[in-house]
């Protein structure tokens, strides 16, 4: 328990230092951090030492509620690329927050309840102390139905969780083979990571009527966690030859990354100019073409002409389908999205959708 303790609360520093702020890794730094914490609350019950801070007992509860949710925020920012806010996710802290707001009765507690609390979970042939006179235990209800709430809290995250990766399943490409394990894979192993774990709920929270088995699934954890690890470490560019070589090392000396360059190309729609190439991007971007092409190959699978031509179908199956370019020709509409050519933009749209233009509208406009 203790070193898989210790290694959430490192590697979450790592991801901290070396991500974005808002980016997915970040997230994913975030669940780490609480997962650790928590683990911590536990590992304090389990070997005696929450006597020195029995003012912080059960007070990770809240934090417990958030573990599953911070996987699917990690989940929906990695496949969706899109920034996690309050203000649209609002909903997904909800049961936290309000879990909290109940038990806000038993933080204000006096230290002998907190006590009494630790006691009868763990140590219950230790008789308990006395309390002082009016102290009322009306947050108990809500306590008492914590494993409920987590089970179902697990359950619904990672159905959630499931209807991202099927959403996502037909739209990303696999990666190619210099890539050992790619965003879909990873985030699809943590989703069967989640099920593994509502599996040992299951049986810790059947076998054992209090806390007493807590540790098992801080355990489960931990090793979770060293999986991670050595998954950041096997993807880690200190094992492999590009990191050794020199000219690696000024391709991506600039700190460009794949956001940037999603970030540049979705603000002035540039990649719907003919114009568009791997060099004038780089030029751009004040970076190596060669690195720019690394970087669109390692995160979608795509060389740079794919990855520009399915941005530009996705924008013409939009054309197509609406009344407003009704005037204009496939061919037209080819053109406008970048295209210089019919038989281009045919190909192009042919080896992306399935199907060419022409029947693509058919089977929609109806």
């Amino acid at each position: 328990m203790f070193l898989g303790i210790v290694q959430a609360y490192f590697l979450s520093l790592v991801i901290f230092v070396r991500s974005k702020a808002g980016s997915a890794i970040r997230i994913f730094g975030w669940a780490l951090l609480i997962q650790a914490i928590v683990c911590t609350d536990t590992y304090l019950c389990y070997t005696g030492l929450m006597k020195y801070t029995l003012h912080a007992n059960d007070s990770t509860e809240p934090l417990v509620l958030l573990i599953v949710p911070s996987i699917y925020f990690f989940t929906y920012a990695l496949l969706e690329r899109k920034p996690i806010r309050l203000k649209t996710h609002w909903m997904h802290f909800l049961l936290p927050v309000l879990y909290m707001l109940t038990q806000i009765g038993y933080y204000t507690s006096p230290l002998e309840v907190k006590l009494n609390a630790y006691l009868d979970a763990y140590h219950d042939a230790i008789p308990m102390v006395a309390v002082p006179e009016g102290t009322t235990y009306k947050y108990q209800l809500i306590k008492s139905e914590f494993r409920w709430l987590i089970l179902i809290s697990v359950s619904v995250y990672i159905v959630l969780c499931i209807l991202l990766l099927v959403k996502k399943r037909k739209t990303i490409k696999p990666a190619t083979q210099k890539v050992k394990v790619d965003k879909y894979v990873f985030t699809r192993n943590s989703v069967l990571s989640l099920v593994l774990l509502l599996g040992v709920l299951l049986f810790i929270f059947l076998r054992y009527d209090d806390d007493a088995g807590d540790h098992y699934i801080v355990i489960f954890m931990a090793a979770l966690t060293f999986v991670s690890s050595v998954f950041i470490l096997s993807e880690s560019r200190f094992f492999e030859n590009s990191w050794i070589a020199d000219k690696y090392e000024t391709l991506t000396s600039n700190g460009v990354d794949f956001v940037d360059i999603e970030t540049y190309l979705q603000e002035g729609l540039s990649f719907l100019s003919s114009e568009m190439s791997l060099k004038s991007l780089a030029s751009h971007l004040d970076v190596n073409a060669n690195a720019v092409s690394k970087i669109i190959n390692t995160e979608t699978g795509y060389n740079f002409n794919d990855y520009i031509n399915q941005k530009r179908i996705e924008v013409a199956k939009g054309k197509l389908l609406d009344s407003q370019y009704a005037h204009l020709t496939v061919e037209a509409i080819g053109q406008s999205v970048g295209f210089n050519s019919k038989s281009t933009f045919y190909n192009a749209f042919k080896k992306h959708v399935g199907i060419s233009p022409t029947q693509f509208m058919k089977q929609n406009k109806g």
